[in-house]
């Protein structure tokens, strides 16, 4: 454990270094932007969230973002948050949400990962839609009396990985292969009712729902 742990820090070290050093940037455009997902998602009904302030922006270093609050019928919400950066290389990197949750308070008190069965759509039309597995990060946070369940990973070139850690080497091969560093953070949250001993499991479900409808739709706005 300890010799992959130092394995690991090298790499992001030599990672970091290459990044930092590497002169030439390929910016990778949209596809869409993400403004154009749809406000309905099977029975979820979207509704935008406020505009994010200008010094928020800047910290993230995000070149395109949707945020917004999506409701069934019955009243059960999500909320969805989506970052997209063109290059990383010139210190505008992804955010884990295990580092700027608490710093609005949230502490993570449960962690784990959940598999969750997706579709994909044929990249080409006519195309069969094609199935298959993703792994992605499951936390729940706590702030006072209120809970969370967060759903995120991150995703470039079609590949969707849930270690932060191997989210950065993924970055330093592909600047190296590729000469790309675009990547996105996908998540999603659900609160969870208080007082109800089915709340998580609830919050789970809803979660799950709506990430198996928003999957395949990301092919159509991130870069492969």
């Amino acid at each position: 454990m300890v010799k992959r742990a130092i394995l690991v820090s090298l790499v992001l070290l030599a990672g970091s270094a290459y990044l930092g050093m590497a002169s030439k940037t390929e910016p990778v455009p949209i596809r869409r932007t993400l403004e154009d997902l749809p406000m309905t998602l099977g029975e979820w009904q979207g509704q935008a969230a406020a505009p994010m302030n200008p010094q928020v922006l800047a910290i993230l270093g995000v070149d395109d973002y949707v945020e917004r609050y999506y409701f069934l019928p019955d009243g059960s919400m999500v909320g969805l948050y989506i970052g997209y950066y063109q290059s990383q290389r010139q210190g505008d990197t992804i955010h884990s949400p295990l580092n700027c949750l608490p710093g609005a308070g949230w502490n993570p008190v449960k962690k784990e990962r959940v598999v969750i069965p997706v579709e994909a759509p044929g990249r080409l039309p006519g195309e069969p839609v094609s199935s298959r597995d993703i792994t992605v990060n499951s936390i729940v946070i706590q702030k006072g009396t209120e809970s969370q369940l967060v759903v995120y990973w991150y995703q470039s070139q079609g590949r969707v990985v849930a270690s932060e850690y191997w989210g950065k080497i993924y970055t330093v091969l592909d600047a190296i292969r590729t000469n790309r560093t675009d990547a996105a953070m996908v998540r999603v949250m659900a609160p969870i009712g208080a007082g109800n001993s089915g709340a998580e499991r609830n919050a789970a479900a809803h979660t799950i729902d709506f990430v198996k409808l928003l999957f395949p739709l990301l092919g159509y706005y991130l870069p492969e």
